[in-house]
């Protein structure tokens, strides 16, 4: 049976695009919604205190053993409480785990179970030999995720940007997103994805005088209680339990976690945990990962590649990671803006080309022309493809303020794009990177980017490309959570990365 909310989201795709649901039935959409079903409040909630206090929240460990063991599981029981103490009987709350030794820099993401009667199964897994520690934080309660999913499906504009109109002398800045309310529009259609734009129409300008993009501004869409429910107070907080560390011996078997593992390829399914760090280094779960220590190693592997980055920030992260890390590798000064790319960094030498370039709209940055910003299926069908081409993909930052049906019409056209490239050029690698943690806000929150996560993997799931999960290295590292991770994590996802291009 669906639920009403798994309803409305796909009623709001049908009214939003007949056309892309039956485009969209081979996928099965309705499985896809599946993906990010959430439990829905009881009721709705009428004081802060009905909601859940991460202060009176605790946990404790289920079946205590005297030894624990390399290859082990452990087992927590979380109990969600209110800020009065009494135990909850509904689930909903939004908490992460993890299992970390601040000391060896190590640490693994917990895999969190929602009961639905306000208790929650926390599952370790115990790789590493030494000393564990738990640690859980409450990201938001379940009223704070009803505010979060309300608002992304209710209020798309609360996030609006800026277009630049210039003509004949004359100038205006005018609202633009997604979609524009009232009926005086200018629409803007990309010929070959079909991708949608549209602004206030300037007075007296024609609608192709557009010329520049903007992030414009936010719109407050929260009132008291809600701006309550979301506040710092209770968002992202380490919740008390009664575990006191943990030491975790090393036995014959334990090597075997890694051992048969096969090597990194297109196609792998993703497993929870996909990895954990030890001494500061990311060892993979799914498929023997390598690691490039030495300029020399990394350039090694790029040797005569056609590197193509499309994405965000966060992916523009990496561009620069090997920028700095090669030092043959020399950028070329395009004079564009580099919040939004194009970037692009040779080793004629080594044969080597790396692009960057911000996806295209709706992308929060400063002022850039609209002319260098491409949509993500029009870029890549301008892409022959071959064995030495390596597309690196992620879409997910500046789309967490939107409802569902935007996004998966987005991936939809992405992967057929992929799909298209994969027909004509088989060998091309294409890898998609994961969203990873670091947002907290009704415009941006891990919730909400857990979400369009979720139903990115689900679509591309079965296609002959990487889906590199760097959601659970960036949950649980050392480091605080950032939607701009630090270096360490930096050179690990980068790695990872390299481990799919040369995995031998």
């Amino acid at each position: 049976m669906w639920t009403r909310k798994q309803l409305l989201l796909l009623l709001g795709c049908l009214g939003y695009m007949a056309v892309f649901f039956y485009r969209f039935l081979w996928l099965d959409d309705l499985e896809l919604l599946k993906n990010i079903d959430w439990p829905e409040l009881p009721s709705a909630v009428t004081h802060f205190n009905f909601s859940t206090s991460p202060q009176n929240c605790d946990y404790h460990l289920v079946n205590p053993q005297d030894t624990y063991r390399v290859g082990e599981f452990l087992d927590v029981l979380i109990t969600a409480r209110y800020h009065n103490g009494q135990p909850k009987n509904y689930g909903g709350d939004f908490f992460q785990a993890k299992l970390h030794n601040t000391k060896m820099k190590a640490g693994v993401t917990g895999q969190v179970k929602d009961h639905g009667n306000g208790s929650y199964s926390v599952t370790f897994l115990l790789p590493w030999p030494g000393e564990a520690q738990v640690h859980i934080r409450l990201i938001h309660s379940s009223e704070a995720v009803d505010v979060l999913e309300r608002k992304r499906e209710s209020h798309p504009g609360k996030v609006y940007f800026n277009g630049y109109f210039h003509y004949n002398g004359s100038s205006a800045v005018m609202e633009c997103n997604v979609q524009v309310l009232g009926n005086d529009v200018c629409t803007y259609l990309d010929p070959v994805s079909g991708d949608k734009w549209q602004c206030v129409r300037p007075q007296k300008m024609p609608c192709n005088s557009l010329i520049y993009h903007s992030m414009g501004s936010y719109r407050k869409v929260t009132n008291a209680l809600e701006d309550s429910l979301l506040s710092e107070s209770v968002t992202d907080k380490t919740i008390s339990g009664s575990i006191p560390s943990l030491n975790v011996t090393k036995d014959q078997g334990s090597s075997d976690l890694i051992s048969k593992l096969p090597t990194c390829k297109p196609g792998q399914e993703l497993l929870q945990p996909s990895g954990f760090y030890y001494e500061d280094v990311w060892t993979s779960l799914v498929c023997r990962g390598r690691h490039f220590p030495h300029p020399s190693d990394v350039l090694g592997c790029l040797k005569g590649k056609d590197i193509h980055m499309i994405g965000d920030s966060t992916l523009r992260q990496w561009f620069e990671y090997l920028e700095r890390f090669i030092p043959s590798l020399k950028r070329i000064d395009l004079h564009v803006n580099y919040q939004s790319g194009p970037l692009i960094a040779v080793d004629a030498n080594a044969g080597l080309v790396m692009r960057w370039r911000a996806h295209g709209l709706p992308l929060r940055t400063t002022k850039t022309m609209m002319s260098d910003l491409h949509y993500e299926a029009a870029h890549l069908a301008g892409i022959g493809g071959g064995p030495d081409t390596v597309i690196v993909l992620t879409l997910w930052a500046h789309f967490t303020n939107y409802p569902v049906r935007v996004y998966l019409e987005r991936l939809e056209r992405v992967r057929e794009a992929i799909s298209a490239l994969l027909f004509r050029s088989p060998e091309t690698t294409v890898i998609i990177k994961s969203a990873n943690t670091g947002y907290k806000s009704i415009f941006g929150s891990d919730w909400l980017s857990l979400q369009l996560d979720m139903l990115m993997r689900a679509m591309f799931k079965g296609m002959g490309v990487i889906i590199l999960d760097v959601w659970d290295m960036t949950s649980c590292h050392y480091l605080p959570d950032n939607i701009h991770p630090g270096p360490p994590v930096i050179k690990n996802e980068v790695d990872l990365m390299l481990s799919y291009i040369c995995p031998h």
